[in-house]
């Protein structure tokens, strides 16, 4: 666990660093260039306190757009020169800041709190008194941290008519804390970053101390924190203010799972998009940053042309839901998150499976942010032999082969009884692709995790797994696995638990996968 956790954060910091001094580069090429100017300014947030930003004007007169960029957690102020240079060149006056309390802005890290929303007013008023700026033609985009805050914003301030939120989260809680199981990996790695970039403030700390430690006598109070922090909590204030609201995800995304962003999705009333690539955790922007093609930052682009320039660019008569699959790397269009999941298929989880805790299987979900990353380029999602998994530690359960491939769309269902010997404890479902030979390809996996419930009385479990597109080959079969250990997640089964799982027949077991209509 500790190797897996070196290495994310280790990535991590080494692609923070990459991306945040390439687009540096990309800006100086376009100063030297002569094209419209960088000026990196000091602006007062809430309270004074001062955020580090830069400021890229476009050429000629008159008022321009509005677009402000918070940073994404742990970067630079120079993160989004690339695309705030290019945003520039087509008409927009484009405001970047470091968010408070990481590098040089001042404050404490006060993750998406009441203070970062009203730092993001404060710069729209520093950009309409200092840069020609339109005042009625307002944006915000951000990648993870910066896309939250531009959520948040736009419920608190009712000039935002749009938003680019890429990478982020609608609900903290079933972020990081989903299935009621601490996400291990996500949040030591932005603890981790957030103490080697910036200032956490003492709100941050005891919450972060609890939730690593898994302090249950402290978990209503973590979950009222992470609601507060939560653009659904003001779901009604966004609807009400009506700005444009694009949200774009990776399937794999280990830190901000792309469920939340879809059930966030499907309850905007105003103009909306979706979108959904492979990759892990902001990898599916990342080129973007360096100033390279990218299809999510062209998407925000268009958005933006559509819906503070009023171009008549086509986005809005697109289906609004794009699916691009992990398979084959196409795009698919949806009219909204309800009909991607409206084909069920089940299997049966027949028979009684008992397994021993405490004793990862092999069976796991890989590691933050490299895992999914060699996914989205390569196609190469974690394997695991099914017929050699040790059954005293997984509960394995197959479905028929199929003679037709299967095309996964959405979110994937468990439905089971657990018996627990323990009042207490975690179990962590996996649905493979696997082939004639055993090997398994992971679609998709979640964790559960109970407590309070009675030894040897059973009890009905039922979890979504993250919603994913996969392609399940013609000759394969697609299984579900179980086992109690798994790296991303914190588990919570004492020593010598033993879960037994079952299928009543008043109340059978089963896996409910959505397929694509055809």
């Amino acid at each position: 666990m500790r190797t897996s956790l070196v290495l994310a954060v280790s990535a991590a910091l080494v692609a923070g660093t990459a991306l945040g001094l390439a687009p540096g580069a990309q800006a100086a090429e376009a100063v030297t260039a002569g094209r419209s100017g960088v000026r990196f300014v000091d602006i007062a947030g809430d309270g004074g306190t001062v955020l580090k930003a830069n400021v890229v004007t476009p050429a000629g007169g008159g008022a321009h757009p509005l677009i402000v960029l918070p940073t994404s957690w742990a970067m630079p102020q120079i993160e989004y020169l690339a695309q705030a240079q290019q945003l520039a060149d087509s008409g927009y006056v484009v405001v970047s800041y470091n968010s408070r309390g990481f590098w040089q802005s001042g404050g404490e890290i006060e993750t998406a709190g009441p203070k970062d929303v009203a730092d993001a007013s404060k710069v729209i008023d520093w950009a309409l008194a200092n840069t020609p700026s339109d005042p009625e033609h307002i944006g915000m985009a951000g990648v993870s941290y910066g896309a939250g805050i531009s959520l948040l914003a736009a419920a608190h301030d009712p000039r935002i008519k749009a938003v680019a939120a890429l990478s982020g989260w609608a609900d903290l809680i079933e972020s990081i804390y989903s299935g009621r199981t601490q996400h291990l990996q996500a949040a030591a790695l932005l603890g981790g970053a957030g103490y080697l970039t910036g200032r956490p403030g003492p709100e941050l700390k005891e919450i972060l101390g609890d939730f690593l430690s898994s302090n249950l006598d402290k978990e209503d109070e973590m979950i009222a924190w992470g609601r507060t922090r939560s653009p659904a909590a003001y779901l009604d204030r966004i609807n009400a203010n009506g700005a444009a609201i694009m949200l774009g995800n990776a399937w794999g995304d280990t830190i901000f799972p792309p469920n939340q962003y879809a059930s966030f999705y499907e309850k905007l009333t105003g103009p909306k998009r979706l979108e959904f690539r492979p990759g892990d955790h902001a990898t599916a922007e990342a080129t973007g940053l360096f100033g390279l093609p990218n299809d999510t930052w062209t998407s925000a682009h268009r958005w933006f042309d559509r819906y503070l320039k009023g171009a008549d660019n086509g986005v809005d008569r697109e289906q609004p839901v794009q699916l691009k699959s992990r398979s084959t790397g196409g795009y698919e269009g949806y009219p909204d998150w309800k009909s991607v999941n409206a084909d069920q298929r089940k299997f049966g989880l027949d028979g009684t499976k008992r397994i021993l805790a405490n004793v990862d299987s092999g069976a796991n979900g890989g590691i933050t942010l490299l895992t999914n990353a060699l996914d989205q380029f390569l196609r190469t999602p974690p394997v695991v032999s099914v017929p050699l998994l040790p059954r005293a530690f997984a509960g394995v359960w197959q479905s028929e082969r199929y003679d037709t491939a299967q095309r996964v769309r959405g979110t994937a269902t468990v439905h089971t009884t657990v018996t627990s010997t323990k009042e207490s404890g975690t179990l962590v479902a996996y649905l493979y692709d696997v082939g004639p030979l055993g090997l398994g390809k992971l679609v998709s996996n979640a964790p559960y995790t109970f407590h309070d419930r009675t030894p040897g009385q059973p009890f009905a479990v039922d979890l979504e797994l993250f919603s994913t597109a996969y392609d399940v080959p013609a000759g394969h079969r697609l299984a579900l696995v179980v086992d109690t250990v798994d790296p991303l997640y914190i588990e919570h089964n004492p020593t010598g638990a033993q879960l037994t799982f079952s299928s009543p027949a008043a109340d059978p077991s089963y896996v409910s996968v959505p397929l694509r209509q055809e």
